[in-house]
């Protein structure tokens, strides 16, 4: 799905979106589990159902959405509304080793729509989940660092469950992990140079309780006019807590599991996230 609001130069030209639009994918099909990095020359309409559009056009926190979770961070700064081109999005700052920056027990500032019931997630379901991120100030991994990662997009099982699936930085790459499956895939292998601007996620689920399910996994990367597919996952349990519940939701902005300043971690942290998009693929 393009990004609906343009942002600013750094980020691609792209068509307005409408609730009922047509949304945009990239003609590559991704072979099931194995990795699939072609480029597309041409691009297909789909059409797909919106459910809930997260912009940040009115410079709230919550995006005017009274029940959407907002940091439990008790930092100012550690989730902010900045201006972004003629317009607005999210940024969320985790500095390691300060208490100000920890949430829930971890170095994390996020939002969640575990309130919103367009923003829930249910067996049966089939959604469609966009969002585009910019990594602010980011140092980039060198060998001898610290390998670890940051967590900046979450499909969460309600319940203090493990998610279903995220997507975090590793060293200079971008990877999609579903841990409890065990699946993990790189999905940008190398992105020291799009810092600063914007690139764009697309995560397609059919939520299953059983191996009908599936992850698709496609990325807009700056300068390209359509999506590129990335990972598919075929046949796989996709509701999977270990918890009783009956629902999960979509998080969004930056955690830091594992890390400290004691393991030569990166003091501070600050992610962007923008034109968070949940859209139901089974109603077009």
């Amino acid at each position: 799905m393009t990004r609906g609001i343009r942002k600013a130069r750094t980020r691609t030209a792209a068509a307005a979106v409408l609730a009922g639009t047509l949304t945009v994918v990239c003609l590559v099909t991704a072979e099931a589990s194995q990795d699939d990095t072609a480029r597309s020359t041409a691009c297909a309409s789909r059409r797909a159902a919106p459910l809930l559009n997260v912009d940040y056009r009115d410079g709230s926190p919550n995006s005017g959405l009274p029940d959407l979770t907002t940091t439990h961070a008790a930092a100012p700064d550690a989730s902010s509304v900045v201006p972004s081109g003629d317009d607005h999005a999210v940024e969320h700052k985790v500095t390691l080793g300060d208490p100000d920056y920890v949430s829930d027990g971890a170095p994390r500032s996020e939002s969640a729509t575990n309130k919103i019931p367009e923003g829930q997630l249910r067996v049966g379901d089939e959604r469609r989940y966009e969002f585009s991120l910019l990594l602010k100030d980011w140092k980039k991994w060198e060998p001898g660092d610290s390998s670890h990662g940051d967590i900046v997009f979450q499909g969460k099982h309600a319940g203090g469950n493990l998610p279903s699936f995220y997507l975090m930085t590793k060293r200079n790459s971008i990877a999609f992990r579903s841990p409890t499956l065990d699946l993990q895939a790189t999905v940008v292998d190398d992105f020291r140079e799009h810092l600063g601007t914007w690139m764009t996620f697309r995560v397609d689920v059919r939520w299953a309780d059983d191996r009908t399910g599936y992850y698709k996994i496609s990325t807009r990367m700056p300068g390209e006019s359509c999506f590129t597919p990335r990972k598919t996952y075929q046949d796989v349990q996709t509701f999977h807590p270990k918890n009783p519940t009956t629902f999960g939701y979509i998080k969004w902005g930056l955690y830091r599991p594992g890390q400290s300043l004691a393991d030569g971690d990166v003091p501070t942290r600050i992610v962007r996230h923008d034109n968070i998009r949940i859209l139901d693929l089974a109603k077009n």
